[in-house]
């Protein structure tokens, strides 16, 4: 049935017949990532260091999506890489090999140039590149969507890096297509995300998540936002450090009034009024092979 959208079933058709996708009101200010993975956990505020490693994890996310994750615990410094790149990949076919300067890609993510940037870079590009993920998409209960199932859906396809030119060629899985349509992605500005202070990492991931949402108040339950942040020391903690969130995204102005308080059933929820953007400037595409 074609409202399944069994991504790795149309991959062949896909590929044979090249398709130019858009994602309108993409712009050199904005970056845009798939609701369903703003969403989940699968980008998280860890500490650096030792991380977790995953084997088939059931990532935290809606109950309208199953995310089955294998690799390392991917933070928020590496969800930047994965946009950076995602959106270097809109200048020519997905699968198509895409070229990157390594020093401008990490000014690009508001990084410094230097032997420990460049050794950090390319750790997380194997990282990327060995991220796995099945996804799984219902709709009222019904399925929607299945990317991953019967081949391997990475982060990034692949890379091949060039120590002559210092430059990295990445590939990026046509099928990531399928996470982009029907409009199912989120704005993120990247000059806001720029001006969020280093150690801020929880600020990032909110701000992905109010991103993935158009209502104007927005409530998130305590319990599942720590859960999706993957913060495992106690709630009181946790408090501290979503509060000093929030007072960042309200300093750099994406969200107003962000505080803690209970809902009508009783339980501690994150509440905001997310501050509308810009309107859209112009389009660029988005392609794929």
């Amino acid at each position: 049935m074609k409202n399944r959208a069994t991504a790795d079933a149309e991959k062949a058709s896909a590929i044979a017949q090249p398709q130019q996708l858009f994602l309108p009101g993409l712009d050199e200010l904005r970056r845009a990532m798939p609701n369903h993975i703003a969403r989940s956990s699968l980008f998280a505020p860890v500490a650096r260091g030792a991380k977790a490693i995953h084997r088939e994890s059931i990532l935290v996310t809606r109950k309208d999506a199953v995310i089955k994750f294998w690799g390392e615990q991917l933070d928020e410094s590496q969800a930047d890489v994965w946009m950076q790149i995602m959106y270097e990949a809109t200048t020519r076919p997905l699968g198509e090999p895409v070229p990157i300067c390594r020093a401008r890609f990490l000014r690009a993510i508001g990084r410094q140039t230097g032997n420990y940037e460049y050794a950090w870079l390319h750790r997380t590009m194997k990282a990327l590149s060995f991220a796995m993920l099945v996804i799984e998409v219902t709709n009222d209960g019904k399925p929607k969507m299945h990317v991953g199932t019967t081949k391997a859906l990475h982060m990034l396809d692949g890379f091949d890096y060039d120590e002559v030119r210092k430059s990295y060629t990445v590939r990026v899985d046509p099928r990531w297509r399928y996470l982009y349509e029907n409009r199912e992605f989120s704005f993120i500005d990247w000059e806001q995300r720029l001006r969020i202070r280093p150690g801020q990492d929880m600020a990032k991931t909110l701000q992905r998540l109010v991103a993935t949402s158009d209502e104007t108040v927005q409530r998130f339950r305590l319990e599942w936002l720590k859960q999706k942040m993957q913060y495992r020391s106690p709630m009181r903690k946790f408090r501290c450090s979503l509060t000093a969130a929030m007072d960042e995204l309200e300093r750099v102005e994406i969200i107003a009034g962000g505080h803690i308080t209970l809902s009508t059933k009783g339980f501690e929820q994150a509440v905001w009024t997310r501050l509308r953007p810009d309107s859209h400037r112009g389009s660029v595409p988005f392609a794929s092979g």
